[in-house]
């Protein structure tokens, strides 16, 4: 029976399975999320019986999720870094996601009029299945390069977590707009092209200008109980996305730009922000992909297995490929080796099966097998892409050591303190001379706040007697 109690309980039950199995994802290199897609699989109707099948629903989490994820993403994106990369990185998510859903469409448009398939779209929901899958995953991007711990080369990084974090508004466009050409709710080329320029402009726009009143109202606001800063930026992220919404423009794009502003600027209780945002992102992701997972019923993907399979080898053998290649050829700074690397980080996630439910929910014709294959071809690009991106990106001679950042003690000082701390590890000819602090030559400028000595923490002083291996935390002033 359904009742709150049983909710609660199949909730937590789901949660404590997927959280279970996670731990062994990062031994056998499998992506954390594709675990989650499994386990509500396995939960689901053809398996444990779990009965889960309204698509609104779950159009409705998933909107939800997307909306922290994004905004989370848009916080994590430093614009130092995406300075350098923000001209290939926006072509792709615009033309990119554009040329991928126009290749890939033709492609199923030319499958269907085989005999031997047992799939029949005419080009226009050709082109709504490839627009689905248009656009990599921003949750599976930003979560299998940081499970990995990846660095790559030539600023390879942030430019595909730019391109995956906004390259969703483009591929919701493009899925928005064929469903209404397909029920003939627009009708001429104009009327598309001023909905894509509305989109743009309001998205824009309001993500811009409610990210940036969010920092001044954060810094004006002086809480006492610093626990409400991250609930008052959980609230700014919603409203951003109802508010640009209403004015028909795209709540993606100004959630992830107002994210964007936030974490580009000085505000007060950074971490406790971040902190919250980071465990509230993995819960959702958890809770979407398992959901979507209950969504599906696998019986119905064998019969869509051998097209989503022919399908998906267009996409990451062709259709990935040339959309890269053509979208960046005015770029000549950038390798074929890079373009080959970013056209193998197709990935598909959550997003495109939460795109998949639109058809559905919209009653396109054959929007259920739409489902199907999107879903299947989500498993086999996580499965197949998702394992391998860092051994391609060692094949392709990509791969860079991981930066560090922040300090080992986990310590951290409010941004408004113009200071930086650093690790330093006592070696022997550091204590040549005297292993006390006041005999140590330390870098000009900066002091010692905490001696790290194995599993133990000690106050340092004038008269503590260091040893080799002992990790000092240095505060330096000015260093920003």
């Amino acid at each position: 029976m359904i009742t709150s109690g049983n909710i609660l309980l199949i909730g937590s039950i789901l949660l404590f399975v997927s959280i279970a199995v996670s731990k062994t994802s990062a031994r056998f290199g499998v992506p954390t999320l594709l675990l989650f897609l499994v386990v509500g699989m396995l939960f689901g109707t053809d398996g444990l019986g779990l009965q889960f099948d309204d698509m609104a629903d779950a159009q409705f989490v998933g909107m939800i999720a997307l909306c922290i994820i994004l905004f989370s993403g848009g916080m994590d994106t430093k614009f130092h870094e995406i300075k350098p990369v923000l001209g290939p990185g926006l072509v792709l998510s615009t033309i990119g996601v554009l040329l991928t859903a126009l290749i890939t469409g033709t492609f199923i448009w030319w499958l269907s009029g085989m005999q031997w398939t047992n799939i029949h779209f005419a080009f226009l929901p050709s082109l709504l299945l490839a627009a689905t899958m248009s656009s990599t995953d921003s949750a599976s991007v930003f979560a299998i390069l940081r499970q990995q711990k990846m660095n790559l080369k030539h600023n390879l990084r942030p430019m595909l977590e730019l391109e995956s974090g906004s390259n969703d508004p483009m591929a919701y466009m493009l899925t928005v707009v064929l469903i209404q050409f397909i029920n003939q709710e627009v009708s001429s080329t104009g009327s598309i092209l001023l909905t894509f320029a509305q989109q743009f402009v309001f998205g824009g726009a309001i993500g811009y200008g409610l990210g940036k009143l969010a920092v001044y109202v954060i810094n004006k606001l002086n809480l006492d109980n610093k626990s409400l800063y991250p609930i008052f930026m959980l609230a700014v992220a919603f409203f951003t996305f109802a508010i640009t919404d209403l004015f028909k423009g795209n709540g993606y794009l100004a959630v992830y730009i107002a994210g964007m502003m936030i974490g580009n600027s000085r505000i007060a209780n950074r971490k406790e922000i971040s902190t919250f945002f980071d465990g509230l992102t993995w819960l959702f992701q958890i809770i979407m992909f398992i959901l979507l997972g209950l969504l599906v019923n696998p019986h119905e993907m064998v019969d869509v297995a051998l097209v989503a399979i022919l399908i998906a080898g267009f996409m990451v053998l062709l259709g990935r490929p040339l959309s890269v290649l053509l979208s960046l050829m005015p770029f000549k700074n950038i390798t074929f080796r890079s373009k080959a690397y970013i056209s193998w980080v197709g990935l598909r996630g959550a997003v495109p099966i939460i795109f998949a439910t639109y058809p559905v929910v919209a009653g396109i014709e054959g929007s259920q097998v739409i489902f199907n294959i999107v879903f299947f071809i989500t498993l086999l690009s996580l499965l197949l892409q998702g394992t391998t991106l860092p051994f391609f990106a060692r094949k392709l001679g990509l791969s860079a050591p991981l930066e560090k950042t922040g300090n080992d003690f986990g310590v951290e000082l409010p941004e408004e303190i113009d200071t930086e701390l650093t690790d330093l590890v006592v070696t022997p000819e550091m204590i040549e001379d005297g292993d006390t602090l006041k005999e140590m030559s330390l870098p000009e400028g900066a002091l010692v706040m905490i001696v790290k000595r194995g599993k133990e923490f000690l106050v340092p002083n004038g008269s503590l007697h260091l040893q080799v291996g002992d990790k000092l935390l240095l505060i330096s002033e000015g260093a920003k």
